[in-house]
């Protein structure tokens, strides 16, 4: 097993994107109404490779530069190692654009044929990239983990609590882990899907399809309600503006612990 970080070195370059305006906005919103990024913050960005993270990327380099509050970031990427899902394109790329890069590779695959409980893949791959993202922002001194889920992806996951789970719940905005030493933030939940898909494809961005077997070989609950809502939105204009502020209690609890 091997899930040591390893640093890719950095040559300061030019060659960002700027975001265009109605992202920019978005998420400086959501900056402010959730106070994501503070003084001093140390980010790590989880980046997949997607659209969504991708598109991240080059938002908070815009804020780094052009925002009152300084702070540094950083990106990791997890590599699964499942022969379906390759991100070591992101490696060069990263490269080029000079922002500390962690790469860490660790076989999940082979571990959840021997460590998996009643748990989908998909719920054992997410929790063992994610504590693989704590444990290199610990090991490197980041104090701030960024994620990249989108305002589509809270009300899809609100969906799925509501009528799977009979809970109201979604993803947070930002909140304290329960270990105490690391936030989670989210800077996209004010941006539709269609705005990182537009803005990736303006700019070309190196997208890395998720191509996991494991994941697509049956339509998921989250698809089923991507669907669901896509049809909804067709003869109602306001539905996510409706269900951003329905979640707004849900994307706002824990916020308060982040000021501890």
């Amino acid at each position: 097993m091997n899930n040591t970080a390893e640093l890719i070195l950095e040559t300061p370059t030019d060659s960002f994107v700027s975001p265009p305006k109605s992202l920019v906005r978005a998420v400086g919103k959501a900056i402010g109404d959730y106070k994501l990024i503070r003084e001093g913050d140390r980010i790590l960005l989880g980046l997949s490779g997607g659209k969504d993270s991708l598109s991240l990327l080059h938002i908070l380099r815009h804020f780094q530069r052009h925002a009152p509050v300084r702070f540094e970031f950083a990106a990791v990427t997890i590599d699964p190692q499942s022969g379906a899902f390759d991100p070591s394109p992101l490696i060069p790329y990263m490269e080029k654009l000079g922002v500390p890069y962690f790469y860490v590779r660790e076989p999940i695959m082979n571990l959840a044929e021997t460590h998996m409980d009643n748990n989908s893949y998909c719920a054992f791959c997410s929790r063992m990239k994610r504590g693989l993202m704590y444990k290199t922002a610990r090991e490197q001194g980041y104090n701030v983990l960024a994620l990249a889920q989108h305002l589509d992806d809270l009300a899809e996951s609100f969906l799925m609590s509501a009528f799977h789970g009979g809970k109201l719940k979604t993803m947070k905005a930002h909140y304290q882990i329960d270990a105490g030493d690391l936030r989670v933030i989210r800077p996209l939940v004010q941006v539709r899907e269609r705005q990182t898909a537009d803005f990736a494809k303006a700019a070309q961005l190196p997208v890395i399809m998720e191509n996991c077997p494991a994941c697509f070989d049956m339509p998921t609950q989250r698809q089923h309600m991507k669907e669901l809502l896509a049809a909804e939105e067709a003869s109602n204009s306001n539905l996510f503006k409706s269900l951003a502020t329905a979640m707004q209690p849900l994307i706002r609890d824990g916020l308060e612990n982040t000021f501890e």
